[in-house]
């Protein structure tokens, strides 16, 4: 279990473009107010508690021949209406994003069919940020919001039953768990974010909220949120520090 750290031990963060945090190279000391207002930590899954679907992605764009992030930028056209919007809100099946998803990658010059997508979204675990959620859980409320589609098994969208009931054990951890295709919402509409600050009984300004899109993070600083953008596991186990006072290396 981690123990709080103390303030000469927390890192400073500097906000980025995105309206995320990163950690300040000359480790100045964030103001320990902040620190000590912090209700609940909200997680975003995949791509944080499990490696990112986007790694996936660029090994079968270069196995296939395909642009590097040419999936990615299927998914830019249109992010609110397209095939994939529409199945994390399930409005549409795995089968019907199929077609949809093959047709609107071959508009951009590539057939991919929506299935070998679909294929590709379950990640591995990283247990040094199962550890850091445990902690975070021993000391504040614990909340996660995943953009999911109903396709695999669970809300991890795992490939088979052991990864499943791996993810379905970390899920237990939360406090609360909002999952797109089932709330009928997803990130980054603001709402899903009201939604599980009512149900945690917390204002926006006493929460940490930690995604790897800053597309996601941005609707979250507006509201008052702390938000950490992961790029890789080290860096946001130091920030997330930073911004908890908690000490992952104790864990």
């Amino acid at each position: 279990m981690a123990t709080g750290a103390g303030s000469s031990g927390v890192a400073a963060l500097t906000q980025m473009a995105d309206g995320s945090l990163k950690g300040n190279s000359d480790n100045e000391q964030r103001g320990q107010d902040d620190v000590n207002n912090i209700e609940a930590v909200l997680w975003d899954f995949g791509g944080v508690i499990t490696s990112s679907p986007f790694d996936a992605f660029n090994r079968y764009e270069a196995e296939h021949g395909l642009p590097h992030d040419f999936m990615r930028r299927v998914n830019s056209v249109n992010p609110d209406t397209n095939a994939w919007a529409r199945l994390e809100r399930s409005e549409l099946s795995a089968e019907a994003f199929d077609e949809a998803f093959a047709a609107e990658s071959e508009a951009l010059g590539h057939r991919v069919p929506g299935a070998d997508v679909l294929a590709l979204l379950s990640g591995c675990v990283r247990p040094r940020v199962v550890d850091a959620l445990k902690a975070c859980k021993a000391s504040f409320k614990v909340g996660c919001i995943t953009n999911n589609a109903p396709t695999g098994k669970g809300a991890g969208m795992s490939r088979n039953e052991e990864q499943a009931a791996q993810v379905a054990d970390i899920l237990k951890l939360f406090d609360h768990v909002l999952e797109s295709s089932k709330a009928g919402v997803r990130k980054p509409d603001p709402r899903i974010y009201e939604m599980m600050c009512e149900a945690l009984g917390v204002a926006p300004q006493a929460c940490v909220y930690v995604d790897d899109l800053g597309i996601n993070l941005k609707p979250a600083r507006a509201m008052g949120m702390t938000t950490i953008k992961v790029t890789d596991e080290a860096t946001f186990l130091k920030d997330l520090a930073a911004a908890t006072g908690l000490d992952f290396n104790a864990a």
